[in-house]
């Protein structure tokens, strides 16, 4: 179910065409996380006036923030390749050899979802990063060696939205550590203007505003709103994004005006009729709504959170008194609720 969710900050198969179009190249044009972009462009530019690499970079935040985008445009500025893979990819020992191994002096390498990494590759990758080094074994029983090779200089940027679920070596071999945040309105407007004249299409600041504050701070999914938008402007009017015409897309699309969509409206529902408001268990809510217990934790769960929609007690889940005045409902107060 969630794969079909339109505001999920996931990647999807759609976004794999047109994404990397909308994507800044320079940091000059990467819009938001100002605080991020001043300390990377301070520590580029002292690498590169030593003649050094880059510290490695840890990025971490909520899927669709730019991560990765944020990585190819530290190898842009940088002036040299970068190498992309995954954490899942890599699934032996002799893999990250290899994906080390072929990396040019300067290089970048770029693992996303670093957290999934297994333990014995973690191993191969702390004497890379600290030395520059990797230890190989040859041979097999008594007679097996281990050998050191050289490694040229690198930067490892790793990406992950479960920085939790790193183990400490690994994550204090980065000398860079940031935590990207969800977005302003107004910073995903600009995001939507840059998107809107790549796609050649004419975006109003009303229209820009409707599809931004249902974007859930998120650019892919603003992104992916104002692709579906356009489709609504060219065959249902004059091809222009105007404040009507977005509203009539997104509530088509049922994404009402605070970016929940129809799943985030029947768990909430689900816990103030169902539960009379009063405290419920993850395992329980997830029969109610038939839907995983992990799905709602990693999923569903991380946006109402921060809305303060749902509050996490000793007792279980409940909905704030905010996520009863988003549907118009009053408050049955502490007594069933729990506090807001």
């Amino acid at each position: 179910m969630e794969k079909k969710r339109i505001i999920t900050a996931g990647f999807r198969e759609e976004d794999l065409e047109l994404e990397p179009k909308l994507r800044p190249d320079r940091l000059e044009n990467y819009i938001g996380q100002e605080g991020i972009k001043e300390n990377l462009r301070v520590f580029m530019e002292a690498a590169k006036q030593r003649g050094e690499t880059l510290d490695h970079v840890l990025l971490y935040g909520p899927p669709g923030l730019g991560k990765t985008t944020l990585s190819n445009i530290i190898a842009q500025e940088m002036g040299v390749q970068i190498k992309t893979t995954s954490g899942p990819a890599i699934e032996r020992p002799g893999d990250m050899a290899a994906v080390l191994n072929s990396l040019n002096e300067g290089d970048v390498l770029f693992i996303d979802e670093i957290h999934r990494l297994n333990r014995m590759i973690e191993e191969i990758l702390y004497p890379a990063m600290e030395d520059f080094v990797i230890d190989i074994m040859i041979g097999k029983g008594p007679g097996a060696r281990s050998v050191r090779l050289d490694l040229p200089k690198f930067t490892l940027i790793g990406a992950t939205t479960r920085i939790g679920l790193l183990t400490a070596p690994l994550r204090d071999r980065f000398g860079v550590v940031h935590r990207l945040e969800p977005y302003s309105v107004e910073d995903l407007k600009k995001i939507l203007y840059r998107s809107a004249q790549v796609l050649q299409v004419e975006l109003e600041e009303e229209g820009a505003e409707e599809i931004a504050r249902r974007s859930r701070g998120t650019p892919r999914i603003a992104n992916r709103l104002l692709r579906r938008v356009r489709d609504f402007a060219q065959v249902k009017y004059d091809g222009r994004i105007t404040a009507e015409v977005a509203r009539f897309a997104l509530d088509l699309l049922e994404v009402d005006k605070m970016g929940l969509d129809y799943i985030d409206r029947k768990m909430l529902m689900a816990m103030i009729e169902k539960f009379s408001g009063r405290p419920v268990g993850l395992d329980t809510l997830a029969a109610s709504i038939n839907e995983e217990p992990e799905t709602i934790e990693d999923v569903y769960e991380p946006y109402l959170l921060q809305l303060g929609y749902i509050q996490r007690t000793p007792r279980g889940r409940v909905v704030t008194a905010r996520g009863y005045a988003h549907f118009g409902l009053p408050y049955p107060g502490e007594g069933k609720g729990g506090t807001a």
